[in-house]
């Protein structure tokens, strides 16, 4: 690596980190992050040069994933940076190659996949020297993610899935946690910023989908929020910036019984499965249900909005995967505090269902 291209690399890494870092406000309105909304880079004017050095001592690892592992996902983020991509894109990417081949460099894969993003030569993704050359392969990536319309707002599930055509499209949901861990600790912006750029606004869809069953319809009067369909895995955002306040397992068996949350639940379950809730600003509530394991977060924790929480599930009483979402105010957890959270989440700005 040549002097200039460690000074380049040097320089965009300090520059990216900054701007997120120092655009960071937190308040009632939320969180805002300046470095999210990036102008649309040039793809032709895009030069990412050389992988990055690593600092002394190596990478860190970061979780389950070592050092090696974390070198990789550093290059990623660096091509990202270099093509100024917004601090989304880094994110999806590391989450692709994560799921695509566990963040090695891998030579061989299903049919002739290879590299980092398990790319096909076949597919026209280019030559298999090229594709084993990482920079290579991260550049191919921005760039056809480049190309999805409104990526930044899709879930990054969708994002990945628009780009990779992959046969196990919900996949790379599961994996965002620890992307948003590993390309904080080799970029040095912090996570909350990070999930942040995922989000809408002070205000964000908890997880897109189509609204399966509604608020207190006359079929269901009794219904206290909205459900959500997505696919069992797809990642649960916390839909602004609060802390959590609750988190719990709710699942009673028709004989009174503990029924646990670790299994699909059913109609006869009585019970929310695993579930959360955060308190926002003015007195505002949110509870999320039925997800597919423990949830990601810790009651005490501040998040910030688009911030991962859990993940779409069917535990207690559900007869399919979905998201039971609700809105309660006045600080208010019963039911006289419920209400409508599509016409609530409209009126701020993310409405559900899309």
């Amino acid at each position: 690596m040549t002097a200039k291209a460690i000074a380049l690399l040097t320089g965009v890494l300090l520059l990216i980190g900054t701007c997120c870092l120092g655009a960071a406000v937190i308040g009632a309105g939320g969180v805002a992050i300046a470095a999210c909304a990036n102008p649309a880079p040039s793809l032709t004017d895009a030069n990412p040069g050389s992988p990055p050095a690593a600092p002394a001592g190596g990478w860190p690892s970061v979780g389950q994933w070592s050092s090696i592992q974390v070198g990789n996902a550093a290059i990623i983020v660096a091509v990202g940076q270099q093509m100024h991509v917004p601090p989304r894109g880094w994110v999806i990417a590391v989450a692709v190659a994560m799921q695509e081949s566990s963040l090695t460099n891998t030579p061989g894969g299903d049919q002739d996949s290879v590299g980092l993003f398990q790319q096909r030569p076949s597919q026209g993704w280019g030559t298999p020297a090229q594709l084993m050359d990482p920079v290579n392969a991260a550049t191919q990536f921005y760039t056809h993610l480049l190309r999805v319309p409104h990526w930044q707002d899709l879930p990054l599930t969708v994002a990945a899935q628009a780009v990779q055509h992959s046969a196990f499209p919900d996949a790379y949901a599961k994996h965002e946690p620890d992307a948003l861990a590993v390309v904080s600790k080799v970029s040095g912006v912090a996570q909350a910023a990070l999930a942040a750029c995922g989000a809408a606004g002070p205000w964000t869809q908890p997880v897109h989908g189509p609204i399966v069953s509604g608020f207190r319809t006359p079929q269901r009067p009794t219904h206290q929020g909205d459900d959500i369909g997505a696919p069992a895995g797809t990642t649960i955002v916390a839909a602004s910036v609060g802390t959590v306040t609750v988190v719990t397992c709710q699942a009673i068996a028709p004989d009174g019984s503990d029924y646990g949350c670790d299994r699909d639940g059913s109609p006869t379950i009585k019970g929310c499965g695993w579930y959360l809730e955060i308190q926002h600003g003015g007195g505002i509530m949110t509870r999320y249900c039925h997800m597919k394991t423990r949830p990601m977060v810790a009651v005490g924790q501040p998040v910030a909005p688009g911030e991962p929480i859990g993940l779409v599930g069917t535990s207690g009483n559900s007869s399919g995967p979905h998201l039971h979402f609700e809105v309660h105010l006045n600080n208010d957890r019963s039911s006289n505090g419920a209400v409508d959270p599509e016409q609530f989440m409209r009126e701020h700005g993310a409405p559900l269902g899309q």
